[in-house]
C-alpha cells in the first residue's frame, strides 16, 4: 500500500501564499539551457495540495503509443490563457513569475497544466516541451511541486553529459529557461519506494506546451 500524503514539519501556514521572488539560483547548463531553483517558495504548500487533489477536475488521459493506447500514468487538467485558476495563489504566482522574469521572457506567464502523482507508479517519461514555439525558441517552463517530494531528472538531448537531479515537493520552484526545451529533457521517474503522492503546476507562456 502506498502511503497517505504526510505534512511537512516545516510549513505551518494556514493559507497558501508566495512572497516576491527573490534568492532564486541559477545554474546554466549545455548548449544554452540553464535552471533556476528557489526551495519552499509558495508557503502553505501542504494546504494548497490538499485544496487542489480535492477541488481539481482530475481527467485521465489515453495515448496511442506504438501499437497500443496505453493510460497516461498521472492524472491532469490543463487551464488555458482565459480560464479562472482553481486556487487563488496560483493567480499570485504567476503574476510574480511574470514580474520576475518579464525583461528576460519578453513575455507573461499564461496557462497552467496541473499534473497529480498519485503513487511512485505515476511518472512522467524523458521529453522537452517542445509542442509550439518551444520546438523553435528559447523560452521558460516554471514549475511548482506541491505535496510529497519526488525526483526531477534533466538530461541533455545529445547525451552527451549526465543527468541532472532535483528533488521537489513542498512549494518548491524550479524554471527551466534558455534552450532547455529543445536541448535538454526532463523526466519523473517511477519508484519502487514508497512515496506520497505530489501536484506540480507548470507555468508557461503563450504557444508552448
Amino acid at each position: 500500500m502506498e502511503p497517505a500524503f504526510q505534512a511537512s514539519l516545516f510549513d505551518t501556514a494556514d493559507e497558501p501564499s508566495v512572497p516576491p521572488l527573490d534568492g532564486v539560483r541559477r545554474t546554466d547548463l549545455a548548449d544554452g539551457a540553464w535552471i533556476d531553483v528557489l526551495p519552499g517558495w509558495l508557503s502553505g504548500a501542504d494546504v494548497l495540495f490538499e485544496r487542489l487533489a480535492a477541488g481539481v477536475p482530475w481527467y485521465a488521459e489515453r495515448r496511442r503509443m506504438y501499437e497500443r493506447t496505453v493510460d497516461v500514468p498521472r492524472l491532469l487538467c490543463f487551464y488555458g490563457e482565459r480560464d479562472p485558476l482553481p486556487h487563488p495563489v496560483l493567480a499570485d504566482a504567476r503574476a510574480e513569475l511574470t514580474r520576475h522574469y518579464r525583461d528576460e521572457l519578453g513575455e507573461p506567464f499564461r496557462t497552467a497544466g496541473l499534473c497529480y502523482y498519485r503513487d511512485g507508479r505515476d511518472s512522467v517519461a524523458w521529453h522537452g516541451d517542445r509542442i509550439g514555439r518551444g520546438d523553435r525558441e528559447d523560452t521558460m517552463v516554471a514549475i511548482v511541486s506541491v505535496g510529497a517530494a519526488r525526483p526531477l531528472l534533466l538530461r541533455p538531448r545529445s547525451r552527451s553529459g549526465g543527468t541532472v537531479r532535483y528533488s521537489l515537493g513542498h512549494g518548491d520552484l524550479v524554471v527551466m529557461g534558455g534552450s532547455c526545451q529543445r536541448t535538454w529533457e526532463h523526466a519523473v521517474p517511477k519508484t519502487d519506494r514508497p512515496v506520497g503522492p505530489r501536484i506540480s503546476i507548470q507555468f508557461r507562456p503563450h504557444d508552448v506546451r
